[in-house]
C-alpha cells in the first residue's frame, strides 16, 4: 500500500517550484515516500516594495512558517540565504541539502564581461550585498535596483532597461538560464550570501524525530558545517540577509576556510577576514564551525563591520 503523500510547501515561482521538486523527488527516490507540492505564496512575492525597504528578513519564508505551524504543510523548502538566522519557534532545520554553486554570475548585453562594460553601464540588482562589492571593483558603473524572478530580471536586458543583471548561478542553473551567463565572479572577486546555493529543509520539531525523520536522507554533512560557518558571521553581526554581508566556506583537506567581508554600500569601506579549523570527523562540524564563524565575526567587529552593516541599515531605511 502506498504511503500518503507528504506536504511539502514551496513558493510558488519557477525557481521555488524547480528546486522543491528536486528535493521532493531525492526523498521519494531515498524513502519511497510520495512527495505532494503545496503551492504558496510569501509577502516577499507579492510586494513591490526593495528588500532594503522591507529589512529583507524572512519576507520570502514567514508564510511557509505559518503554514507549518498551522498544520497545512508538513515540510518547507526553502532557499537557506533567504532564512533568518535566528532560530523560528517550533520549528527545525532537519536538512540542508548538499550545495549546488554558490557563486554569483553576470549576465550582460552582447556577451560582455565585466571588465568590458562601459563607463556608465546600468547593473541591475536587488542585493546591497552585491552592489557593495560590485562598487569596490567598477565605482563607475550605475548600479540600479531591480525586482521580480530570474526571467523577469533577465528581460530587462533585452528590453534595455539595464546593461547587465547579477544573479545567483545556482538559481540560474535551477530555471535553465546558464546559456545567459556571461561572467562568474570568483569568490576572490565577490563574496556569495552566507548559504547561497543550498536549500534548508525545515519541519516542525516535534516531527523531525519522529514522523519526519526521514527527511534527514538528504541532509549533506559537508554543506551544513559550510553554511553553519557562513550564517553564524551573519548572526553575531546581527545582519539580515539583505546586509552586505558575504560569507564563503568550504571543506577541503580536512580544514574548513572561511572568508568573510562586510563592505560600505558605495564600496569605498570594507572589513574582509578568513580563517579556518580543521575537522577530523563531520559528526563534529557544525561545533567547529560555529567557533570558527564567532572568532571571525568578533574579529570584524573589532574592525568596525558592525559599524558599516549599522550605516548600511540606516541607509536603506532611508531610501
Amino acid at each position: 500500500m502506498t504511503p500518503a503523500p507528504a506536504r511539502l510547501g514551496t513558493r510558488r515561482s519557477t525557481m521555488a517550484t524547480t528546486q522543491s521538486q528536486a528535493v521532493a523527488d531525492a526523498i521519494t527516490e531515498r524513502t519511497g515516500v510520495p512527495v505532494e507540492l503545496m503551492l504558496i505564496t510569501s509577502f516577499g512575492d507579492v510586494t513591490k516594495a526593495h528588500l532594503t525597504q522591507l529589512g529583507g528578513t524572512g519576507v520570502f519564508v514567514n508564510a511557509l512558517r505559518d503554514e507549518l505551524l498551522g498544520g497545512g504543510i508538513e515540510f518547507a523548502v526553502h532557499s537557506l540565504k533567504d532564512l533568518p538566522t535566528s532560530p523560528a519557534e517550533g520549528l527545525t532545520l532537519v536538512a540542508i541539502t548538499e550545495r549546488d554553486d554558490p557563486r554569483d554570475a553576470l549576465c550582460a548585453r552582447d556577451g560582455l564581461k565585466f571588465a568590458d562594460l562601459p563607463a556608465g553601464a546600468r547593473v541591475g540588482t536587488g542585493s546591497p550585498r552585491r552592489v557593495a562589492q560590485l562598487a569596490a571593483l567598477r565605482p563607475d558603473l550605475d548600479y540600479v535596483p531591480i525586482r521580480g524572478n530570474a526571467e523577469t530580471r533577465l528581460g530587462k536586458i533585452a528590453s534595455g532597461d539595464v546593461d547587465a543583471v547579477v544573479l545567483a548561478h545556482a538559481g540560474l542553473a535551477r530555471v535553465g538560464r546558464l546559456d545567459d551567463v556571461t561572467e562568474v565572479f570568483e569568490p576572490e572577486q565577490m563574496l556569495p550570501a552566507p548559504g547561497q546555493g543550498a536549500l534548508a529543509v525545515e519541519c516542525r520539531t516535534a516531527d523531525a524525530a519522529g514522523d519526519l525523520a526521514y527527511l534527514a536522507v538528504v541532509d549533506h554533512a559537508e554543506t551544513r558545517a559550510e553554511v553553519t560557518a557562513e550564517r553564524i558571521v551573519l548572526a553575531e553581526l546581527e545582519a539580515g540577509c539583505a546586509a552586505p554581508v558575504g560569507a564563503f566556506a568550504e571543506c577541503r583537506d580536512g580544514r574548513l576556510r572561511l572568508r568573510a567581508a562586510v563592505v560600505a554600500p558605495d564600496g569605498g569601506q570594507a572589513v574582509r577576514r578568513e580563517g579556518a579549523v580543521r575537522i577530523g570527523d563531520f559528526r563534529d562540524a557544525p561545533e567547529a564551525a560555529v567557533h570558527l564563524g564567532r572568532e571571525l565575526a568578533r574579529e570584524m567587529i573589532a574592525q568596525g563591520a558592525d559599524r558599516i552593516v549599522a550605516g548600511a541599515a540606516s541607509a536603506g531605511r532611508d531610501d
